[in-house]
């Protein structure tokens, strides 16, 4: 077999088979295939696209490539969850510690984050002595004990995926929608989880700019996890304003302490209630999701969800007092006010624009290599549609950089837009479930 003849026959839009799939991803995850030949079968898939056999074959051969997660020692259902990435999206924090109040094991492999969009490792890491490196045996231990661990992705993890991920990225190939089921499925395969609920966002905050697109995506990737075996489930959601108001680490995560104490904001709110129905009604704990939603109300509202996450917290070496007292958050030396010079309503938000406004203040990666302020990051006090006031404040910038203060707030003053007529408020959740 040939790297040559792969290549070729992918130009020439020729479904491969199983066995060329995995030449080339073991060959490249070896160093045995060049960047150049692995280039230019990219280029070739993403121009000719794959089938979902052949994309299906692609996640096998990812997962093939390292290690995998057995959590058959651990007892009942294992629950995951997966969001394509959005702004202000802290949606795991809430997810994990209600899920595994409910019964759900929740054994999660989180990532940190890069460009516009946020990382739940980096979230989680501004809780003082929060740990998210643990050896495959205390993330075991965690999960039998409390029911719920949250770590980064171990090293041979699905290792294909990272180097042609890298790949990707200096290609222009990124936007590939079997290239991105692939390498998400093969994450959440090898991760070794019972039930995979995805969390497909798509609008100016998000990968995916149209529905369509995200639809798209969100079938081909819940396609790939029934081939193998999985209970799977995916919603759309807009992401044409920030999730919540708060963006930036500690921020968010102080967001996500007021949801599970039974306050915090709406949308944020029903996004985790809507994603826990649809779980427990895939573990068969309830009989339609609308039950499921019901009960995770009540546990939001009881405390059981919160108590949940101190365990978490306390179990990853970090202070679980954060719970009770925000002041033990790290906070930054300054603070701006963007105030309203008009009268009128917030009539866009381009939260791309917002995300790497954040980025700008040091919440954010330009690079891999970047160092996080986990106290960096933007509170809002109004959304998209809501009524302003000449000199009403419309964010809060928060940092430890004047330069960067400055810097996020020129590109956040250009990613809103007031008028003078109310916009209708974008939906949150797309009616279509996909299972």
């Amino acid at each position: 077999m040939r790297m040559y003849d792969i290549i070729n026959k992918k130009k020439h839009g020729i479904v491969l088979t199983q066995e060329e799939m995995a030449f080339w991803v073991q060959g490249f995850a070896e160093g045995n295939i060049s960047d150049y030949q692995a280039a230019a079968l990219l280029m070739a898939i993403y121009f000719q696209g794959l089938s979902i056999d052949e994309t299906s074959s692609l996640t096998s051969s990812m997962i093939d490539s390292g290690e995998t997660i057995d959590l058959s020692r651990v007892p009942g259902i294992k629950g995951d969850k997966h969001s394509t990435g959005g702004v202000g999206d802290k949606t795991t924090l809430v997810l994990a510690p209600l899920l595994a109040s409910m019964g759900i094991t929740v054994a999660k492999m989180s990532g940190r984050g890069l460009g516009h969009t946020g990382g739940t490792l980096d979230k989680l890491e501004s809780i003082p002595g929060f740990q998210v490196d643990l050896s495959p045996e205390e993330f075991m231990k965690q999960v039998e004990n409390i029911g719920v661990a949250i770590v980064g992705q171990t090293r041979n993890l699905v290792p294909a995926d990272k180097k042609i991920y890298a790949l990707r990225d200096v290609t222009a190939t990124v936007d590939s929608v079997p290239l991105i089921a692939a390498s998400v499925m093969s994450k959440k395969l090898a991760a070794g989880a019972d039930i995979i609920v995805l969390d497909v966002k798509f609008g100016s905050g998000a990968f995916m700019k149209t529905r369509p697109e995200a639809e798209n995506l969100a079938r081909m990737m819940v396609d790939i996890g029934k081939k193998k075996g999985k209970k799977m489930a995916a919603i759309l959601t807009g992401m044409e304003t920030p999730l919540g108001y708060a963006v930036g680490n500690a921020l968010e995560v102080k967001e996500a302490i007021h949801v599970l104490q039974g306050e915090g904001p709406q949308d944020l709110r029903e996004l985790s209630v809507y994603l826990t129905g649809i779980t427990l009604w895939l573990a068969g704990k309830v009989s339609d999701a609308a039950k499921g939603r019901v009960q995770a109300e009540k546990h939001l509202d009881d405390g059981s969800a919160l108590e949940k996450f101190r365990e978490l917290i306390a179990a990853q070496h970090g202070n679980p007092q954060v719970i009770y007292d925000e002041s033990l958050f790290p906070e930054g030396k300054f603070r701006y006010s963007l105030l309203a010079d008009q009268d009128g309503y917030l009539g866009s938000m381009d939260t791309e624009g917002i995300g790497l406004a954040a980025m700008k203040l040091g919440a954010g990666r330009s690079k891999k290599e970047d160092l996080i302020d986990p106290a960096a990051g933007i509170i809002f006090y109004k959304k998209t549609g809501d009524r302003i006031r000449k000199g009403e404040t419309i964010a809060m910038l928060h940092g430890n950089n004047e330069e960067q203060i400055d810097e996020g707030r020129d590109f956040l003053k250009k990613s809103l837009t007031l008028q003078q007529e109310a916009k209708a408020i974008p939906s949150l959740i797309d009616d279509l479930v996909i299972i």
